[in-house]
């Protein structure tokens, strides 16, 4: 801003602002708003389920409530298992779990690839949390966004090796619009209608500040759906992981789109 005296420029004030704070706390607000989806879709998942259950025991139909309420604890005792037996690390795990519990009230499957190996807790999980949880959001929403199918999936993979951490998110939706691969990690850019949401526009563009801060990667391509990688170098591991042999889920010989953030 220009400095005036008696109506002359005689310097002037500049003012900076770092924006490393600002960038935490929204990171920390897009950590809430995860944990209250989470919450409400569980909340509405178990008394829709509820419901039904009592509405059959009072029709009589023992046999098929207890066949309900079996099925649900089996298949979500197999995501646990799961989750205990391939990610060491109980932050990104509880995250896992939650957005399972989001997708199913979206019928969406979300699934851990068998691939998927984090051997203990990582160093730096806010940030891995930050990357796999907004890609897991951008990918239900593509996929819920998309025509009605018989199978409408998310497949995550966490890898952690020598070299770092490799994640991918993969999803049964339409794609990514070759027009808009430019611009996706632009924040406040959405291909996403005007709705209750305000803050539209802001998870890719966290994903690659996370990324560059990391000195990572990002790479997106077009396989039936969308395919997002991301490499983060060893820091955000931590040292001293067991390699688990070959490359991560990153390391995908397909055609990638040109957007890369490093």
């Amino acid at each position: 801003m220009p400095v005036y005296v008696r109506g002359e420029v005689t310097g002037a004030v500049v003012s900076f602002r770092d924006r490393t704070e600002l960038a935490e706390v929204t990171r920390e607000l897009e950590g809430v708003r995860t944990v209250t989806d989470a919450l409400r879709a569980q909340a509405h998942e178990f008394s829709n389920r509820l419901h039904t259950i009592v509405g059959l025991v009072e029709m009589g139909r023992e046999r098929e409530a207890i066949s309900l309420s079996t099925e649900d604890a089996v298949i979500h005792q197999e995501l646990v298992e799961t989750l205990l037996a391939r990610v060491g690390d109980p932050t990104l795990s509880a995250l896992l779990l939650a957005k399972a519990v989001i997708a199913s009230e979206r019928g969406i499957s979300l699934r851990i690839a068998e691939d998927t190996l984090v051997s203990r807790e990582l160093d730096d999980v806010r940030d891995v949390v930050t990357i796999v949880g907004n890609l897991i959001d951008n990918a239900l929403d593509a996929v819920a966004a998309g025509p009605p199918a018989d199978d409408r999936w998310v497949a995550v993979t966490v890898r952690v090796h020598d070299g770092g951490v490799d994640i991918r998110v993969r999803d049964s939706g339409p794609g990514v619009d070759p027009a808009s691969v430019d611009r996706i990690f632009e924040e406040g850019f959405t291909t996403k209608e005007p709705g209750s949401q305000p803050m539209r526009g802001l998870g890719l563009a966290l994903v690659q500040q996370v990324v560059r801060r990391h000195g990572g990667e990002i790479a997106i391509r077009n396989d039936g759906g969308a395919d997002f990688s991301v490499r983060l170098p060893r820091s955000a591991a931590g040292p001293g992981h067991p390699s688990p042999g070959a490359a991560g889920a990153g390391a995908d010989a397909g055609r990638r789109a040109p957007a890369r953030a490093r």
